[in-house]
């Protein structure tokens, strides 16, 4: 009986001890708060753009030379408008170093080579190491202060003013805001630091005028920054919109065609119907199974007619009505090209070949890509002429419609459009497995070339 209480109590002490040291972590890990969240983000930023590979190779890219007044220049010039950004580093790089040059007169030939350098160095690595390029100029600065005296300005010499000041532009260009950010607090922190150290001996000191001329230069160049990328967005947008823009336009033609496609198939299986159903009333004593293949016909005419409907009638708007009169072929043609000379177009006609009835599939294409490519010729060429010319050959049916330039002192201004015309006339060739192509002519006029094929209908089976 003695046995039992122990073995109860060892299991309800582990139990206790156990939640103790539970509760007892629970209260050491806190949830950290957004302050400390938002220094620890700033100091990995800080590692990160400043630290990290901080001597790794980045040389400064060429300049593009497809803008609106470099593409202007001759294909020599071109070939080196490309280093122009280097140029300008070099240049600002000597023009710092003349200036380091000629504060350091009094200091011997030794202490005006070695400031002469330490404010041409770090300008030129900003061309192919641009953060080391930093910390050269920032550990030059008190390197060449030691070799001024109190007379000059603490602790940024000449020289290593111009030259910092130039590292600063440089890679604020180069690259992002953050870094840049970072920088300009590092050398104000080194600045103001030095100046309270060592600067009670010296008469005065310039860490205000840098930090406030570098702070300019960076604004403009966080603009600069700012501009660009919103030039990039608007671009990529535009390309977007361009993109759905030729979708949509893709798909409204489409629906066009399917309208259209429809009403042509309704009507011949409605007539397929009727026929069906009145084929044994003009037969003196059909035999039944010629009635019963009639019935049978109809009975898949109105089933297909049917199903026509339910399938492509989703595609009619609800404000949409079918025509009224029929569809065109290419019989109403004239009645087009007269009404097109009515606006100011002169147009013509060849037709070349023996003309047929080709399927209304084929006829009602052909008329909507002439009728297309005649407005085409109204919208962009104002004032141009016209020709149409109409082939039909043994395996189907070709379209030539081509106008000229429009005049020079034209009364009219070329209307941009929505971009339907071609893509419409392209889906309709490739719905009829046709060729098509479209494009300028030497003359500065434009042409539209299509083929349609048309199957091959013995007379039998006709």
């Amino acid at each position: 009986m003695t046995e039992t209480p122990q073995t109860q109590s060892t299991p309800s002490t582990h139990k206790t001890k156990t939640t103790r040291m539970t509760t007892s972590a629970e209260d050491w890990i806190r949830p950290r708060s957004p302050e400390f969240r938002a220094a620890e983000d700033a100091l990995r930023g800080l590692r990160q753009d400043l630290f990290d590979h901080a001597f790794a190779y980045d040389p400064l890219p060429r300049m593009r030379v497809d803008g609106r007044l470099t593409r202007r220049l001759p294909e020599r010039m071109r070939q080196y408008a490309v280093w122009t950004p280097h140029a300008m580093v070099v240049l600002a790089g000597l023009l710092a170093m003349a200036i380091a040059a000629s504060a350091a007169q009094g200091s011997g030939s030794a202490g005006s080579a070695l400031g002469s350098f330490l404010a041409l160095g770090p300008v030129l690595l900003t061309l192919v190491r641009p953060v080391g390029a930093f910390w050269f100029s920032l550990v030059a600065a008190p390197v060449t202060a030691t070799l001024g005296n109190e007379w000059d300005d603490w602790p940024w010499l000449a020289g290593s003013f111009a030259c910092h000041l130039v590292v600063l532009t440089v890679l604020a260009l180069r690259t992002r805001p953050r870094a840049a950010a970072w920088m300009w607090l590092l050398t104000a922190t080194y600045g103001i630091g030095a100046e309270i150290l060592f600067g009670s001996s010296h008469w005065s000191s310039n860490t205000a005028p840098l930090l406030v001329f570098s702070a300019m230069a960076l604004m403009v160049v966080t603009v600069i920054h700012v501009r660009r990328a919103a030039r990039q967005e608007v671009t990529a947008q535009q390309t977007v919109t361009a993109h759905e823009r030729s979708k949509r336009t893709l798909l409204e033609e489409r629906t066009t065609i399917a309208r259209e496609l429809h009403d042509v198939v309704a009507h011949h299986m409605s007539v397929v119907a009727i026929q069906a159903e009145a084929a044994p009333y003009r037969v003196e004593n059909p035999p039944p199974e010629l009635e019963k293949a009639f019935v049978t016909i109809r009975e898949n005419a109105v089933a297909a007619l049917t199903e026509l409907r339910r399938v492509l009638g989703v595609v009619r708007a609800e404000d949409y009505e079918a025509p009224d009169a029929p569809q065109p072929t290419l019989a109403d043609l004239d009645a087009l090209l007269a009404n097109v000379r009515d606006t100011g177009l002169g147009v013509e006609k060849t037709v070349t070949g023996a003309v047929r009835e080709l399927p209304q599939g084929v006829e009602l294409s052909a008329y909507r890509i002439v009728q297309e490519a005649l407005s085409n010729t109204l919208r962009h060429a104002p004032g141009a002429s016209a020709r149409v010319e109409i082939g039909y050959v043994l395996g189907g049916l070709g379209l030539r419609i081509v106008n000229g330039p429009p005049p020079a002192p034209a009364l009219v201004k070329p209307s941009p459009g929505a971009g339907h015309g071609i893509t419409g006339m392209r889906e309709r060739v490739s719905m009829l497995n046709g060729e098509m192509t479209a494009g300028p002519t030497d003359d500065g006029g434009y042409e539209v070339t299509v083929f349609l094929p048309v199957a091959l209908v013995s007379e039998g089976e006709a």
